[in-house]
């Protein structure tokens, strides 16, 4: 047979169409969008719930919630809770819990105050409030891990510990700071750039940083792996004991950063600083949609249940009602979004 008689086994026969390639099959989730939803639920749950309550307080006093004064007031407090809330996310992943760092701040805000008050530079009583603040988060974390304490009781035993000792030798008397306006500590750290104050930017970038860390660095990873399942975490080569010290000492270094800038907003240490930030700090970790049981959490998250809980007070009181009404709206913000995170992200634990 010829050649040309011979069938070409490469090209379909004549009136037989060529099957066309089938698309390789993706799953919904690969979708970035659809993926970055599933990533971020908890972070955008929480977002929702500000927005809801955010339009609520609009609705109910435009004219307040319109004007730039009742953000600027807020924005000046607010970074005192991120500085606290964004460590206490790490160690709530880590299946432990802090409710030492109220303590914590005034403790390490009592030592900078005391260092500026004797006429040092404020600089040297910042490095200064870090260090006590690195040192009693170490001690705490020492306590639970080293001392195989519950990290409920013994951190709460050293919160009262810590205010006992502050109020013993101060005797219940404040100082008085006017001499940080004059300062570039002041200026750097709690002035006002363009109408803003310049705080709200500093603690912007420590979440973004530690979010970064949670979600990049090789000890966010430890982290969840030591909050899921410390077994496993020790058999793949991780110290879980270190690890599990170091997010303590995350806090008391966040809680010396947030006691600091209190100090530098008011011009004044009280006895009682930070006292009045153990329930709104810990709302804050939980609506932002870090459970409780450990090995997953949010940043991101965490910071937005901040903002969430900041605004509470001032839009209920804005909004016309008595200042009876805040806790009553505290609880029910908090039980929304937690009954929100249960029902949008699945139980891992």
């Amino acid at each position: 047979m010829s050649k040309t008689m011979e069938p070409d086994l490469h090209e379909p026969a004549a009136g037989i169409s060529r099957p066309s390639p089938q698309k390789e099959w993706k799953h919904p989730s690969d979708h970035w969008m659809r993926g970055f939803i599933l990533d971020n639920r908890a972070s955008l749950g929480t977002l929702g719930v500000f927005i809801i309550m955010m339009a609520v307080f609009m609705v109910a006093n435009p004219t307040v919630f319109t004007t730039w004064y009742l953000y600027r007031s807020v924005l000046t407090t607010l970074p005192v809770a991120l500085f606290v809330v964004v460590p206490l996310v790490f160690v709530v992943t880590c299946g432990e819990i802090d409710l030492s760092f109220p303590a914590t701040m005034g403790f390490a805000s009592w030592v900078f105050a005391l260092v500026v008050q004797a006429g040092y530079d404020p600089f040297l009583g910042i490095i200064a409030a870090l260090i006590t603040g690195l040192l009693l988060g170490f001690l705490v974390g020492s306590l639970v891990v080293y001392g195989g304490l519950s990290s409920l009781i013994a951190t709460l035993g050293m919160n009262f510990l810590l205010r006992g000792l502050i109020q013993i030798i101060n005797e219940g008397k404040s100082m008085a700071l006017t001499s940080l306006a004059d300062s570039w500590a002041y200026t750097i750290f709690s002035g006002e750039l363009m109408g803003i104050p310049v705080q709200i930017f500093w603690a912007i970038a420590f979440v973004v940083l530690s979010a970064m860390l949670y979600n990049r660095h090789r000890f966010g990873a430890q982290v969840r792996v030591v909050g899921d399942n410390p077994d496993s975490a020790q058999q793949m080569g991780i110290d879980v004991k270190r690890v599990r010290v170091k997010v303590f000492v995350f806090v008391g270094i966040g809680a010396a950063i947030a006691g600091t800038f209190s100090v530098m907003i008011n011009f004044t240490w009280w006895p009682t600083a930070g006292d009045g930030y153990l329930l709104p700090v810990l709302a804050s970790v939980f609506v932002g949609g870090t459970p409780t049981w450990g090995g997953i959490g949010t940043v991101v998250g965490g910071a937005i249940g901040a903002v969430t809980v900041s605004f509470i007070q001032t839009g209920v009181v804005a909004a016309g009602l008595s200042g009876f009404y805040v806790q009553f709206f505290n609880g029910l913000i908090i039980i929304l979004s937690l009954l929100g995170h249960k029902w949008n992200q699945a139980r891992y634990r």
